[in-house]
């Protein structure tokens, strides 16, 4: 089976099945601070994007700052509510159990919620020491810019054109498009929504799947057209 020289997955939304958990507790606080939004319209509008950017969005949307009283509790009370029900996405072990190519995550979440989710769901040994958050590369490096994708890529010695990126988020998809990446859009976690599927593809994914198990032959398909072209 065909590979490319490296397969990088989101995490959230990805790998655990986080984002709809953190949407049900965002949207709970945002709620209770006057911006009215749902689950869903959560995970529709900010999925992959930081804690900090969404709350930003949403102070410029109702034209003054959120109480510190509310926001400051979003992070930790995320925290404690993927403790308590964080589970892996079905089929994950399956999937990388099939890869043979180098792996590793890039994620727009800090070091220490990864190592608590990867740990969580006993992913952590499949990809250490190969966990990059956007957060430790600096300011304005989070996805959708590029940067933590070229870091990753920059450490396997990889060329660019011959990574694969598998993401959930439209920013996410958008950030390795920038990197000069191929993207397989991925909508089999429990945020997904109508329309879903068709943001992929418009923010730059070349397809999408809705199974884990489906990436490895997709990943093979990519590799081998590449090597053809």
């Amino acid at each position: 089976m065909a590979m490319p020289m490296l397969v990088i997955f989101d995490c959230d939304g990805v790998l655990v099945d986080s984002e709809i958990i953190a949407a049900r507790v965002e949207a709970r606080l945002l709620t209770e601070a006057g911006y009215e939004i749902s689950p869903e319209e959560m995970a529709t509008r900010f999925a992959g994007l930081t804690g900090e950017r969404i709350w930003d969005l949403a102070e410029a949307e109702l034209g003054r700052p959120v109480p510190q009283a509310i926001r400051g509790r979003s992070e930790e009370e995320i925290d404690k509510a993927l403790e308590a029900g964080l589970s892996p996405v079905a089929g994950v072990e399956e999937m990388l159990d099939r890869l043979d190519a180098a792996i590793c995550i890039c994620s727009n979440s800090t070091s220490a919620r990864l190592e608590m989710e990867l740990r969580k769901t006993g992913l952590y040994d499949r990809f250490r020491p190969f966990i990059y958050s956007a957060r430790d590369l600096g300011e304005g490096k989070q996805k959708p810019a590029p940067d933590v994708f070229l870091h990753a890529a920059k450490e396997f010695s990889a060329d660019p054109a011959e990574v694969i990126v598998v993401e959930d988020s439209t920013h996410g998809v958008a950030g390795a498009v920038a990197a000069g990446m191929r993207v397989i859009g991925f909508t089999g976690a429990s945020h997904s929504w109508p329309g879903h599927a068709d943001a992929l593809t418009e923010a730059g994914a070349v397809t999408v799947v809705n199974r884990l198990a489906l990436v490895p032959q997709t990943v093979a398909a990519l590799a081998a057209w590449s090597a053809l072209a």
